[in-house]
């Protein structure tokens, strides 16, 4: 039984029935069985701005047929058409994901793509584990991506095409209005988003 970090091999790769039998306390992802280790404790500017993206998105999907769900959250991303514990070997919590096909819920979180992923990056986060994420969402189906900046007050977003690949859009800043392409009606007002 690993109950420490410590125990686990960096160089190793892993699987989700792996990742189910740890117990300790650090946060961690599995991207394509290897593990990384997530900040400890998010900013309070972090923080702020996911209470405020949670509130403008869960006042939307009052009306529809959708979850939303805040990090710690498993998304469990399997290989193509597999879906035994032992065939996902990546794991994410993202700090927003919205999830429409609620047959994908089950008590351990997602199993599958989140319709809407979000992404607020701390200054932990490095350009290898920016671009690991956005390869796996892709690669998974992920149909909306946004990439949130703090420091610069701006959203990144990136749209599934018919073709598989992520295409990105007009950035959007602090002042202006977000609108969701997948989500139809879902805008929110950057000004209250970044508003410390």
């Amino acid at each position: 039984m690993i109950t420490s970090f410590d125990q686990l091999d960096l160089t190793k790769q892993y699987t989700y029935a792996d990742y189910l039998k740890w117990q300790f306390k650090e946060r961690l992802e599995l991207i394509k069985g290897h593990i990384y280790e997530m900040s400890p404790v998010p900013s309070r500017i972090h923080q702020d701005i996911v209470w405020n993206l949670n509130v403008a998105i869960g006042n939307y999907i009052k009306g529809h047929a959708c979850k939303a769900y805040s990090a710690p959250f498993d998304v469990r991303l399997p290989i193509k058409d597999k879906k035994s514990n032992q065939e996902i070997i990546t794991v994410l919590q993202p700090d927003i994901c919205v999830i429409c096909d609620l047959a994908k819920l089950d008590d351990r979180g997602c199993l599958g793509a989140p319709d809407l992923v979000i992404e607020v990056l701390s200054p932990g986060n490095t350009s290898s584990e920016i671009s690991r994420k956005f390869n796996v969402y892709e690669e998974t189906g992920v149909g909306e991506y946004w990439i949130v900046y703090p420091e610069y007050g701006h959203v990144n977003i990136f749209l599934l095409n018919e073709l598989g690949k992520f295409v990105g859009q007009h950035p959007k800043i602090n002042g202006e209005i977000l609108r969701s392409v997948a989500f139809s009606g879902l805008s929110i007002d950057l000004s209250e988003v970044f508003t410390y």
